[in-house]
């Protein structure tokens, strides 16, 4: 059992209303691997960081089962940084820098040994390069789940319809369900978005949960109500890894199952948003997430009689 996951390992600078911080390790790829870790190992990464990315960060994910063979080192070159400020509810960011650095000559290449890995999360790149890494896999994977955004919907929309129908799920926010499928209603625009490939859809709409679509079957999944919301990036990332990690862990892909994975997706990004970056998800323990995936279940459970 492994799984590989595709995408960004950078740097971030965080400023929200209440603190900021200049400096913390981020990418999609490092939130997935981290959130991901607590189920399945080894975790097959594949990425590109720069000079500058720190040793001890390499370490850290070593330790948690992380195989980095697939992560290009430019020793030319500084690692992907992006600097954002989010606004007072925290849904809403500004992107004030986007320095691509290595990212620029990220060629995906998965090596021999990942080669046979059964679970595969491509996360938000060209979907030009997530087709390539598709492509190069000599085993169909049991389950590929991909990661999109608005932007490839503007700028690579062909590529990005071809890359559908060669994947099992798509992971997208409720905005770019919309655009992607030019339908107002999420019911709709699932029904629109399935016909492209994807056998399952998961629309993500952050502090409202996520709803998991499956031929004519929806689940709504909640999300936490947390008293504070400190830090909001990555928690996509961190739902994406945990629901990828449940589904590799049990290596069952039935909608049944998925429900869960799409809870336990919900709680890891719970824990996410609770500090800077993957700094709780680095603190956490199986017995934390437990407790938290507990928490979901008490939150939809409820008996009722008709009279």
């Amino acid at each position: 059992m492994s799984l590989i996951v595709v995408g960004s390992m950078a740097y971030d600078a965080i400023e929200t209303p209440f603190e900021k911080t200049d400096w913390i390790v981020g990418g999609a790829a490092t939130y997935v691997a981290y959130a991901a870790s607590n189920f399945i190992k080894p975790i097959n990464q594949v990425s590109i960081v720069g000079y500058d990315f720190a040793r001890e960060e390499l370490d850290q994910l070593l330790w948690r089962g992380v195989n980095l063979e697939g992560v290009e080192i430019k020793k030319d070159k500084k690692s992907f940084f992006w600097r954002g400020r989010y606004h007072l509810d925290m849904n809403t960011r500004d992107t004030l820098v986007t320095d691509l650095n290595a990212f620029l000559d990220f060629n995906p290449v998965i090596p021999d040994s990942y080669q046979g890995s059964e679970f595969v999360m491509l996360g938000n790149i060209t979907p030009a390069l997530q087709i390539s890494v598709v492509k190069q896999l000599k085993t169909r994977p049991k389950l590929i789940a991909m990661d999109t955004m608005n932007f490839w919907m503007d700028n690579a929309l062909d590529d990005l319809k071809k890359l559908l129908t060669m994947v099992d799920v798509l992971t997208v926010n409720d905005s770019e369900a919309r655009q992607l499928s030019g339908e107002s209603s999420l019911v709709k625009a699932a029904r629109a978005i399935m016909k492209m490939g994807p056998r399952f859809l998961i629309i993500k709409k952050g502090e409202h949960g996520a709803l998991l679509f499956h031929e004519d079957k929806v689940f709504v999944a909640p999300a936490l109500p947390l008293e504070e919301v400190f830090d909001p990036t990555g928690a996509g990332d961190t739902f994406a890894g945990g629901f990828i990690g449940w589904l590799a862990h049990t290596r069952d892909i039935s909608f049944e199952n998925m429900k869960t994975a799409v809870i336990v997706g919900s709680a890891m990004a719970s824990f996410c948003v609770e500090k800077f970056g993957p700094t709780r998800l680095k603190e956490i323990s199986r017995a934390d997430i437990d407790a938290r995936i507990r928490q979901f279940v008490d939150l939809v459970n409820f008996d009722i009689e008709l009279v």
